[in-house]
């Protein structure tokens, strides 16, 4: 009973009060007269709501125009009607003022709140924010840095979580001066409390406000000289969530200024140590913004494990397990993220202590990584190195048996010529552009054509050498380019001069995805030449007249035939069949 009256005695010295507000549309309707309104005309009512706590101010003033409000304890809103409760003893100075075009009117009122409800100081909102009635300090929070996504933006959609766009990776900004940043909250007079050491990261259009000075961009927003003034706080209750109100005279914010809609920002999850908010924007209405914080001097509990493999008895094949697991109570491991670094896909599981199996088809170090996400979001990984001696017996080199690589532009290098086949058409040696698998070396070819048909690439070989079909009849090529490029490769017999055309067998590949590296192969056994000049045959594989000792151009084309503007590849790693007579 004493702990009641105590408690009580504490809430009836409480200057400020919780204010929840419910706006209407502002309605505006310009005046006749441009004058300035006349202050006797302006007026409003106070009714008691569905309880004690619940209070309706209904403008009902003989003027017309921008209606607003100034609730007596910081907080500020518009419209003709505004439903909102004084949950806290005290009085309160509520002002309305109607703006016109010949300027405005202002009517104060004082209304007196005798009770108190003091189921506040028991929620677990209230309390998990500020500490409740035994935190004379208040309880001081700060982005949770460490955290992806401890800031992020997503889609003006209330079902998002903010972070569709983009999420701040850990420590990600880390020189924006605002990992130092803290906002303490009381329940004291509900007073909130912005530390920011004299310099604050806004977005770039809230670097307009009269309280910011110096502004200068920083990664895309903006730092600015400021200096915080201590606001009010309160939290509201709204279809099933609550919502926090931060309201001062000058900017108040959780550590980065968006600036939030009506200063309110909805509670997606509270506890004693984590709060995580979601708020949209006045100047971008179609954005959705996301903070992640912890209370000042919280470590969090963390989980801890290592990656382990062993050799199975198939050929190249490893079992992956996380191993010496450790979750602290309040985490678990919803998922588990396996990395093979081979190129192939990444294996996601759903049980940490499911074993994952991989085989690996190349010879090689991989380093492995295990990732591991808690159910906070939070991102933990392991790496291991597994060397493996032997390439897979199913393995498909890509210079295989009687095949010879003829350009790989650094140590082997066949001659190559181009054709402009009365068009314009260059290649160059340049730098590859995307060194990852299958194409990790260091130069490339470029190969351009424009407003021509039929220019190639070609590579000539000299006299008495042709290409022998007989042991291999497969070409193959590394393209990068755009998706839907046709890439031809064709074989000439050049004895013909002119009409060397009319002896060719040709075969198109067509890039599947944009500036990736793919392997283009084409295989010509069973392909017939162009049935126009001796000798015409329907296999230049199995004909002993086309097969070996005739064949003796190799033609790369773009989009044969296709004339009507620019079009570009890169090549490397040509390479093809063995070529007879090399010495």
């Amino acid at each position: 009973m004493m702990k009641n009256n105590k408690l009580g005695i504490w809430a009836i010295g409480i200057v400020m009060g919780l204010v929840f507000t419910t706006a209407c549309d502002p309605q505006y309707t310009a005046p006749v007269s441009f004058d300035a309104p006349d202050s006797t005309l302006v007026d409003f009512t106070i009714t008691q709501g569905a309880t004690a706590f619940d209070v309706i101010l209904q403008n009902t003033s003989q003027i017309e125009g921008l209606v607003k409000w100034d609730l007596g304890n910081g907080t500020f809103t518009e419209g003709e009607m505004v439903e909102t409760k004084y949950r806290l003893s005290g009085n309160y100075t509520i002002k309305l003022t109607v703006f016109t075009r010949g300027g405005s009117a202002t009517k104060t009122k004082v209304f007196e709140q005798t009770q108190t409800d003091f189921s506040i100081f028991s929620d677990p909102v209230f309390i998990n924010l500020s500490g409740g009635v035994d935190a004379v300090s208040g309880k001081t929070w700060v982005l949770d840095s460490l955290r992806k996504g401890h800031i992020g933006v997503g889609p003006s959609d209330p079902a998002g979580n903010g972070m569709e766009w983009w999420a701040a990776a850990p420590m990600g900004k880390a020189g924006a001066f605002m990992y130092d940043d803290e906002i303490n909250f009381n329940i004291n007079k509900f007073v909130a409390t912005l530390t920011n050491n004299g310099v604050s990261y806004v977005k770039g259009y809230r670097t307009s406000d009269p309280a910011y000075s110096n502004p200068r961009q920083n990664d895309g927003d903006f730092n600015v000289d400021f200096t915080p003034v201590p606001g009010t706080w309160s939290v509201e209750q709204k279809d099933g969530a609550s919502y926090l109100t931060l309201n001062a005279t000058k900017p108040l914010f959780p550590i980065f200024d968006l600036g939030a809609k009506n200063n309110e920002y909805k509670i997606v999850n509270i506890d004693e140590n984590s709060l995580e908010l979601v708020c949209f924007t006045n100047d971008e209405p179609w954005t959705l913004w996301h903070y992640y914080l912890i209370r000042k001097g919280f470590v969090k509990p963390t989980i801890s494990f290592n990656a382990a493999a062993a050799a199975t008895a198939n050929a190249n094949e490893y079992s992956f397990t996380v191993a010496d697991l450790v979750i602290p109570e309040g985490l678990s491991v919803p998922e588990v993220t396996w990395k093979f670094a081979d190129k192939t896909a990444d294996a996601l599981i759903t049980d940490a202590s499911e074993a994952v199996l991989h085989t690996f088809m190349k010879a090689g170090t991989y380093t492995v990584t295990a990732e591991l996400k808690d159910n906070n979001g939070d991102v933990y990984s392991k790496t291991i190195d597994v060397t493996v001696a032997a390439n897979h017996p199913d393995y498909l080199p890509y210079i295989e048996d009687n095949m010879t690589l003829y350009n790989n532009f650094e140590s082997i290098f066949y001659k190559l010529l181009v054709d402009q086949a009365g068009g314009t058409a260059s290649f160059a040696m340049i730098a590859n552009p995307s060194k990852a698998d299958p194409n990790e070396s260091n130069f490339c070819v470029d190969f351009t054509k424009v407003n021509t048909q039929w220019a190639n690439l070609n590579m000539p070989l000299s006299s008495g050498f042709r290409f022998d079909l007989t042991q291999s009849s497969k070409f193959k090529l590394l393209v990068y380019g755009a998706a839907g490029t046709k890439v031809l490769l064709k074989m000439e017999n050049m004895d013909l001069g002119g009409n060397a055309w009319q002896t060719g067998v040709e075969l198109t590949y067509t890039i599947k995805q944009s500036n990736t590296w793919e392997m283009a192969e084409y295989d010509f056994n069973g392909i017939a030449n162009a049935g126009v000049a001796d000798p015409i045959v329907t296999d230049v594989v199995a004909d002993p007249r086309t097969n070996t000792g005739y064949y003796n151009v190799m033609r790369i084309m773009i989009n044969a035939g296709d004339g009507s503007a620019t079009y570009n590849v890169l090549i490397d790693d040509i390479a093809g069949p063995t070529v007879v007579g090399l010495k």
